[in-house]
Formats: structure tokens, C-alpha cells, sequence
């Protein structure tokens, strides 16, 4: 008989809104500094002799956390039976990163020698897998600060304030430019602070209590492969979806329009999709959210190929619209998802392997822009029903393993 150690997550009887608000406080210091990062990130680089290395050094870094994601969500797992928390690990992400920001401050104000250079795209590197430490367990965190039945309900708050700070990117790129790099990157390591000392002051920690010995079953034990490999694929396909519609459609408006920024139109989907949570947060729970992240996939993959029908501006406008809402349903169901296709003492390992799946799904879409352009409509829509393919052959799988469990 094999015997394993858990961690019991007590489970609220409602919402702790509390919590949740102050984990959606962390996850936008979070944005904010990706912003930040992607925003100054070329431009040192360019700057520092590396311009062949800005391009692709992103690339890398999206399958560095295809790889990072995953494991961090496991060892995070051990870290909840082994400490009674995942706090220990979010510590050590936003001291690391931010600790790297400050220290990056400082050198994009120093003339660095040629062989110091390679310090820069090292760090930058360094800080993305710190970022990647706390932000999958801190996503984790999710499970005990709502009834299971009601956390699309509760994840509505966190896609809300995920997708108007994303939104507010070309409005933040202007304020950056004027403050420079420097005082950017403090900035960045204060919001890191701020953030997590919120969501510790939200006192989190009552809600998991003290590890104790249980008998593990052979069937909680042995999980196939290709069951693990579910969400990760899900996280590939939903990722690849949601890159291709910011590309081709802002794209295609600005080709029709002319005076509309690609950047503003991105930044008004993003806020269109996380204004629209609001409404349909209550009509998907735990056990319908197989059916919303398909329903928002196969909605944003049908907008991307009703492109081709027409290029006419007023027509475009309708279908980001719909496109927009779609994208909404999808953040919505994305982390109830994750944590709906794995056990629950797995949690962590869950939104590792969907966010390394979202993750892969970037760098491959970051790789096609670098050698091909831009995305023509026919080829976008053509990747698209090819993520919805493999996606809802993926759910399709996860609702027939997990039966009534999840239905």
C-alpha cells in the first residue's frame, strides 16, 4: 500500500471576495510588468548591439516557459503538502524578480564592456523564469477562495482586471517612453511588491490547513500521459487562437480603416472581452465550463474565418465585436478549466501545464510573425480551426475520463 502526503484545501462555502480581489491585485502588478518588460525589451537589446537576438530571444523564452510552467506548477504542489502553502514560492518569484528589475534599472544606465554585455539578455531571461515561479501558483491560489461550483464566477474578477490592464498598453507604452527605462523597471519591481504584499494582507493562509497522511489509491497514483497532455494542448490550442485573432483582425481593420492603430484595436478587443466577463460569469459554473471555453473557441475561430468574406470596415467592427465577447467566454472558463482537469491536489501542476501549453502557442505564433510577417486572414483562419480541432478533441476527451466529475 503506497502512502502519500496532501494537503486539504478547505473548501469556502462562498466566494471570498476578499482574496480574490487581492490575487487580481497581484495578477495585474504581474501584467503591468509584462508590459513593461515587452515594451523596453527590443529596445535595450537593440541598443546593446543585440538586434538579431530582440526578435528571437522572445521565442526562446516562450518555450522556456512551455518547459518551466509545468514543473514550477508540481513543485508547487509539493511545496502546498509539504508547507501547508504556496506562498513560500511566490515569495521567492517576486523577490527574484523584482531584485532583477532593479538590478537591470541600473545597468541600461551604465556602459557596459562587450563581454558584459551578454548579462542583459541573460537576466531577462532569468527574470521571465522568476515570473513564471510565482505566477502559476499564485493562479492556484484560485481553488480556495471559492466554492468549486462558482469559480468561473469568481476567475470573472481576475479576467476583468487581466484584460483592462493588458488593455491600457498603448496608453501605458506613451507614459513609459517618457519615464525611460530606468525608473520603468523600479516601477516594475514596486508593483511586484505592492501586489503580493495585497494579496498577503488578504490572508490567504487560513484557508489551508495542516498536512496529514492519506492512503493514495493505484488510480490517483497512475494517470496516463495523455491524460496530463490535455490541458497542455488545450492551453496550445486556446492560446494559438487567442494570438491569431489580436493579429489578424486589428490587422485587417487597420487595412480597411486606415486611421485605426493596430495597438488600439487590440487594446479595445481586450477591453470589450474583459468588460463582457462581467455578464457571463454568471452563466457558466464549474460543471458547464468544458462547454464555454468550446463554445468561445469555436465563436473566435468562425469570426476569424468570416474575415474572408468581406474587408468592409462596418462588417470588420460587427465581427470584433463578436469576436470580443467570445474572448471574454474563453478567459472566463480558462483557469476553472485548468483546475478542472486534474485532481485537485494537483492543482498547481494543472495551470502549469495549461499555461506552458499557452506558452508554446506563443513562441510558434512569435516565430511565424518573425519569418513570415504578418498573418494574411486565409492562413489565420486556417490555424484557427486548427486549434479548435485539437482543442475540442482534447475537452471531448476530458469530459468522457472525467464523467460526472466535471459534467
Amino acid at each position: 500500500m503506497n502512502v502519500t502526503t496532501n494537503a486539504h484545501i478547505n473548501s469556502p462555502t462562498k466566494i471570498i471576495w476578499r482574496q480574490v480581489w487581492g490575487l487580481a491585485a497581484l495578477l495585474a502588478a504581474i501584467t503591468f510588468s509584462w508590459i513593461a518588460y515587452g515594451f523596453y525589451q527590443p529596445k535595450i537589446l537593440a541598443r546593446i548591439g543585440f538586434v538579431d537576438l530582440a526578435l528571437w530571444l522572445g521565442i526562446f523564452q516562450g518555450l522556456l516557459g512551455a518547459i518551466v510552467e509545468p514543473v514550477v506548477g508540481w513543485f508547487s504542489d509539493r511545496v502546498l503538502r509539504r508547507f501547508g502553502s504556496r506562498l513560500p514560492l511566490i515569495v521567492v518569484g517576486v523577490t527574484l524578480a523584482g531584485l532583477i528589475f532593479v538590478i537591470v534599472s541600473w545597468l541600461v544606465e551604465t556602459q557596459l564592456s562587450e563581454g558584459m554585455r551578454w548579462i542583459v539578455p541573460v537576466l531577462m531571461t532569468v527574470w521571465v523564469i522568476a515570473m513564471i515561479i510565482f505566477r502559476g501558483p499564485a493562479i492556484a491560489l484560485l481553488q480556495g477562495f471559492a466554492p468549486t461550483n462558482q469559480l468561473p464566477k469568481a476567475n470573472a474578477v481576475l479576467a476583468l482586471v487581466l484584460a483592462i490592464t493588458s488593455a491600457t498598453s498603448p496608453i501605458l507604452g506613451l507614459l513609459l517612453k517618457q519615464i525611460g527605462a530606468s525608473m520603468t523597471f523600479i516601477l516594475g519591481a514596486i508593483a511586484l511588491l505592492m501586489g503580493s504584499v495585497l494579496l498577503w494582507s488578504s490572508s490567504p493562509r487560513h484557508l489551508v490547513t495542516a498536512t496529514s497522511p492519506e492512503v493514495s489509491t493505484p488510480k490517483a497514483i497512475t494517470k496516463s500521459v495523455v491524460m496530463y497532455a490535455l490541458p497542455f494542448v488545450v492551453g496550445l490550442g486556446s492560446g494559438l487562437e487567442i494570438n491569431l485573432l489580436l493579429h489578424v483582425l486589428p490587422h485587417s481593420l487597420f487595412q480597411a480603416i486606415g486611421n485605426l492603430s493596430v495597438e488600439y484595436v487590440q487594446s479595445g478587443i481586450l477591453l470589450v472581452a474583459g468588460l463582457s466577463t462581467l455578464p457571463l460569469r454568471s452563466l457558466f459554473r464549474r460543471q458547464k465550463v468544458i462547454w464555454g471555453m468550446g463554445l468561445g473557441l469555436a465563436a473566435i475561430a468562425s469570426c476569424l474565418t468570416l474575415i474572408l468574406l468581406s474587408q468592409n470596415g462596418i462588417y470588420l467592427i460587427a465581427i470584433g465585436a463578436i469576436a470580443s465577447v467570445a474572448l471574454g467566454l474563453v478567459l472566463t472558463n480558462t483557469i476553472p478549466l485548468a483546475l478542472s482537469m486534474v485532481d485537485p491536489s494537483q492543482a498547481g501542476f494543472g495551470t502549469g501545464l495549461y499555461f506552458g501549453g499557452s506558452g508554446m502557442a506563443t513562441a510558434l505564433f512569435a516565430g511565424l510573425v518573425v519569418t513570415q510577417g504578418e498573418i494574411l486572414p486565409l492562413y489565420g483562419a486556417m490555424l484557427s480551426i486548427f486549434a479548435l480541432v485539437i482543442s475540442v478533441l482534447c475537452l471531448n476527451n476530458t469530459k468522457s475520463q472525467n464523467g460526472v466529475a466535471i459534467l
